[in-house]
């Protein structure tokens, strides 16, 4: 499925419902499907800075692997979806390209998770994104985004981004809302899990 064919149509304002926002970032490496999981998700129009590359980017964006791409985000991916009545996803996909990466500290603000999203041809790429994300203690979840079967299990690829077992790693197709939804399900699950497991810390503690 082309992801610019489910692209949806404007929708009405927020739901009066809803109560919980809670910004999620998607990073990734140059290439990887974060704009495309965006577009496929996003329950509005969503809002890109993407650019059609040019010479200029010659010698300085590494688009090995992913030489049919002629478009790149320069500052990020913009759109939202509601997972439910109450609670609502805000979705920021960052540039991927080393030029842009500092852009990525502003857009951690406020930021309570993240996706990692990986393309098993470039995991190189994906360790950047992961020493960021630690190094602002912020959780995440790695998704591989398939191209094409995978040549590799999960666990070998969970060994070759050196994770800790309590981060989860799941499969998806970033083209496919069906499957980008789960990614996002799978992460606030995480993130609940999280604020459980610390909640009774500091039962215990007391």
């Amino acid at each position: 499925m082309d992801s610019r064919s489910s692209e949806p149509a404007a929708r009405p304002p927020l739901q009066t419902t809803a109560r919980d926002g809670v910004k999620i970032v998607i990073v990734g490496g140059f290439g990887v499907g974060k704009t495309t999981m965006v577009r496929s998700v996003s329950e509005i129009r969503p809002l890109s800075t993407e650019e059609v590359m040019t010479e200029a980017g010659v010698g300085i964006d590494d688009n090995d692997d992913v030489q049919e791409k002629n478009t790149t985000t320069v500052a990020f991916d913009f759109g939202r979806i509601s997972l439910d009545a109450e609670m609502v996803l805000y979705l920021f996909g960052a540039p991927g390209q080393e030029r842009f990466w500092f852009l990525w500290e502003r857009l951690f603000a406020g930021t309570l998770g993240a996706v990692v999203l990986v393309d098993t041809r470039r995991v190189s790429d994906s360790w950047y994104a992961i020493d960021r994300l630690e190094h602002h203690r912020m959780p995440f979840i790695v998704a591989r985004n398939n191209f094409g079967s995978p040549e590799h299990s999960l666990d070998d690829l969970r060994e070759a981004l050196s994770l800790s077992p309590d981060v989860p790693v799941i499969d998806c197709d970033a083209r496919h809302r069906s499957s980008s939804k789960d990614v996002l399900i799978t992460l606030v699950r995480h993130l609940c899990e999280l604020s459980a497991a610390r909640e009774a810390q500091a039962a215990e503690a007391s």
